[in-house]
């Protein structure tokens, strides 16, 4: 369960995405406008401590851009290429937000869920002394059978990224993660997986997308299911 805030964000996540992901060797859309947020999930972190959103943006006219990112109080030490900037919270103070890719909660959650069929995280709000569901903008799903076991996260210092045109690829550990982070008319995912490992896939829908579409892949190697 994601605990959702009513408070002011400074910068705010339109404001932050909108200065950053133009920078990115995976962006695609029209330069010196505003990112517009079209749809969200989250993923719960087991012990409370991180935020973990994904973000689809689109830049003017440009395609659908994946954006997972992490909030944090504190900077997480090892992982400074991948901080995107701070932010100020009035509720939770201030925060240190990262390209998720590079955050081992994110990467753990996110195998867990393509792996064991899990879901993206039920969101609640306080309103007026009561917590309330509220609808997620975006439904996800991994393609994995229910039941297995958590994916633990892995070390900083055994993370590996490669960002180029369309994908973001890491290699952490046992697992390899290919996030889709241009979502046109091409599955920018097909035929990423390597023929000699199991994968699955997280996919979901969102209004404007009312057909399953892949967003991450995740293999496991060899050696890790003996």
């Amino acid at each position: 369960m994601a605990l959702l805030h009513k408070a002011d964000i400074t910068p705010t996540k339109i404001e932050l995405l909108t200065t950053w992901v133009p920078t990115q060797p995976w962006f695609a859309g029209e330069a010196g406008v505003s990112v517009t947020n079209v749809a969200a999930y989250r993923f719960d972190d087991p012990d409370g401590e991180v935020g973990i959103e994904t973000i689809l943006v689109r830049a003017g006219d440009g395609p659908l851009l994946q954006v997972p990112v992490t909030y944090r109080d504190g900077p997480l030490a090892g992982a400074e290429a991948a901080l995107i900037t701070t932010m100020q919270h009035t509720v939770l103070g201030k925060r240190w937000v990262y390209d998720a890719t590079g955050d081992p909660v994110y990467l753990a959650a996110v195998a867990t869920a393509a792996l064991t069929g899990g879901h993206q995280a039920e969101l609640t709000i306080e309103l007026d002394g009561q917590m309330v569901v509220r609808e997620p903008t975006a439904v996800v799903a991994g393609s994995g059978a229910p039941g297995g076991p958590a994916v633990t996260a892995p070390a900083v210092a055994d993370i590996t990224i490669r960002h180029e045109a369309g994908v973001t690829t890491v290699a952490a550990g046992s697992l390899r993660l290919v996030v889709a982070r241009v979502l046109g008319d091409d599955d920018v995912l097909a035929h990423r997986a390597d023929g000699s490992t199991s994968h699955e896939l997280l996919a979901g829908t969102w209004p404007e997308q009312p057909a399953l579409r892949a967003l991450v892949l995740v293999e496991q190697l060899a050696d890790a299911r003996d």
